[in-house]
Formats: structure tokens, C-alpha cells, sequence
């Protein structure tokens, strides 16, 4: 068996959180469902605009990242670094995106706390600077 392969399947925690990034950062939205359990909880913080708690895989893909592509021209989640404590997985990252109708970009300093059970992601919960992104997207 290859790393890959190990990779792509394995349940530890910060394997599972790093296909989520690497599916989103690629736009496969089919492969970051395949990371999410079906009773996700998933947050995006108030004062964010997808602000709320989105449930079930297709709510978080429907609800969060299709709503950002269409907002934002190349928006990723550079994931950097990663704190992992059970199935508790903290991950610093950076958000880089150009808004689509300001044309503005933003590049903000982001934390991800990640609740892994089971190889699927059942928690998710989102801190960032909301200010910064409410001004990139703000003419």
C-alpha cells in the first residue's frame, strides 16, 4: 500500500481534515461531502456573511462553498497549521479570495476547530477576522 493510499483513506483525524482542504482548494465538492458525516454541525461565524450552522453535507456544500464561489474569485483556505488533541483538530490558516463585485482582495488570518469521529467530520467551527472580509466585499 502507498502513502497515498493510506492518505486518501486514512480515519486520523488531521488525514481526514487535510482531504477537506485540499477537496475544497480544488473545488471537488464531491470529495469534501465524502469528508463530512451526514449530521455535520458546521458553523461560519456571526458577523461572517454565510454566518450560521449548516447540517448534512449537501447544507455545508450548498450553504458555504457554493455561496463563496460565487461571491469570490479564487477563494482557498490555506491551511498551515494544525493542533490536533483526540478528535479535536485546530488548524491556523489564511483565507485569500478576490470579491467578485469590488474586485478588492482579502487575505485574513483564520482558525478552524475541527471535531473528527470516526473518519468523517462531524463539528466544524470558524474564527476570522469578519471585519476584513466585510471590507473586501464592501465597495
Amino acid at each position: 500500500m502507498t502513502h497515498d493510499t493510506d492518505f486518501a483513506t486514512s480515519p486520523a483525524p488531521a488525514d481526514v481534515v487535510r482531504r477537506q482542504y485540499l477537496a475544497s482548494a480544488a473545488g471537488d465538492l464531491a470529495a469534501l461531502r465524502a469528508t463530512l458525516a451526514p449530521d455535520v454541525e458546521w458553523t461560519e461565524m456571526a458577523g461572517f456573511p454565510l454566518a450560521g450552522t449548516y447540517r448534512t453535507p449537501d447544507g455545508v456544500t450548498s450553504n458555504v462553498m457554493e455561496k463563496l464561489g460565487a461571491d469570490w474569485s479564487g477563494w482557498i483556505a490555506h491551511d498551515d497549521t494544525y493542533v490536533v488533541d483526540g478528535e479535536n483538530v485546530v488548524v491556523l490558516a489564511r483565507y485569500t479570495a478576490t470579491h467578485k463585485n469590488t474586485g478588492k482582495q482579502l487575505n485574513a488570518r483564520v482558525a478552524h476547530h475541527f471535531t473528527v469521529r470516526g473518519g468523517l467530520i462531524v463539528r466544524f467551527e470558524q474564527f476570522v477576522d469578519t471585519a476584513l472580509v466585510r471590507d473586501a466585499a464592501t465597495a
